[in-house]
């Protein structure tokens, strides 16, 4: 690998975006793969995303811009990806250039549908990855704060710590503080299982209760998380670091949270099906759920709030009823 790598994102959202910019602020050159051709002709001629954090511009010169997939591969020896885990399967699909010799992030805070795996286990099995060449990267950070250069926290996890430093070499400035650590599994699950609470947080906010039962209902939420967590990877960590307790909580009160308002919808009575077509962008919480519940079938671990949303999510049970119910589980 040269002295300063070649760095690509793959995405086309808000995280995406946030991530790019961070790249920016350190990086002669960005590549950015995004799948509408439209917007990476928008931004050659605006500066900006037409459709995420607009007001974060860009210098031109700085960007390597395509919508070919296969193009940015092979441009980049660091791959990051933050497309929606709905959409994983689908991109990583039209790539043929060999990726088994990258380095790849996930900025992905969900499960593939298709495979039920974290997708940090989905490029290992799928795409033969080295664990060694895995990486994940972690709040707790909203990308609309960083747009508008807020101090923000990210944690960097990869097996290979090496690799984890170099990538927050390349990720930290004046308003974003890194943090490294090699539980990249537990990370990337405490990702995915933040969504889910934030979703139950919102929920409970549209049914009429207040910062008093929220209180409850968090710290109910890191216990159960750190529950799940231990049945699925059995390592020593503090799970009251910011990449658990901390990410747990921003998307769980932010009002920048997208699975928090998804639940909030639900909650005042939308169905599922309208919330999902009232949000202009993807609840990752919505599929986290389904996965969560049906890995934790087989794990055992206590899980009365993942269980909450999913009867609600996927079994059409009356919200109202279900957390009346979940109310005398908590503690």
């Amino acid at each position: 690998m040269n002295n300063i790598p070649k760095i690509a994102v793959f995405g086309g959202g808000s995280w995406a975006t946030a991530i790019v910019k961070m790249l920016c602020e350190n990086l002669q050159e960005v590549g950015w793969y995004m799948r509408n051709q439209s917007a990476v002709d928008y931004i050659k001629e605006n500066n900006h995303n037409p459709n995420y954090l607009s007001s974060a511009e860009f210098s031109i010169d700085k960007l390597y811009l395509s919508s070919d997939i296969n193009k940015m591969v092979k441009y980049a020896n660091i791959l990051i990806f933050a497309i929606p885990s709905a959409f994983v399967k689908t991109e990583l699909d039209k790539i043929t250039e060999n990726i088994s010799t990258k380095i790849v992030f996930s900025a992905i805070k969900g499960i593939v549908p298709e495979s039920g795996l974290i997708v940090g286990e989905h490029f290992q099995k799928n795409h033969k990855i080295p664990y060694e060449n895995i990486g994940v990267i972690a709040g707790p950070c909203h990308a609309e704060e960083v747009a508008m250069e807020r101090l923000s926290y990210l944690t960097i996890s990869c097996r290979d710590l090496k690799k984890a430093k170099l990538l927050s070499t390349y990720i930290s400035s004046r308003y974003i503080k890194t943090k490294i650590s090699d539980d990249i599994i537990g990370t990337e699950y405490a990702a995915m299982l933040k969504n889910i609470y934030a979703i139950a947080a919102g929920m409970a906010h549209g049914l009429g209760y207040g910062d008093n039962f929220q209180s409850v209902l968090m710290s109910n939420s890191i216990r159960e998380m750190k529950r799940f967590i231990k049945k699925v990877h059995k390592m020593k960590r503090n799970i009251n670091n910011s990449a658990y307790l901390g990410d747990l909580l921003v998307t769980g009160y932010s009002v920048f949270s997208r699975n928090r308002m998804f639940g909030n919808m639900i909650g005042k009575g939308y169905t599922v099906k309208s919330a999902i077509m009232e949000m202009s962008m993807i609840a990752e919480g919505y599929y986290a759920a389904k996965s969560a519940y049906l890995l934790n079938e087989k794990n055992k671990a206590k899980t009365p709030i993942i269980n909450a949303v999913y009867a609600v999510l996927y079994q059409n049970k009356n919200p109202k009823q279900i957390f009346k119910k979940l109310t005398e589980q908590l503690d």
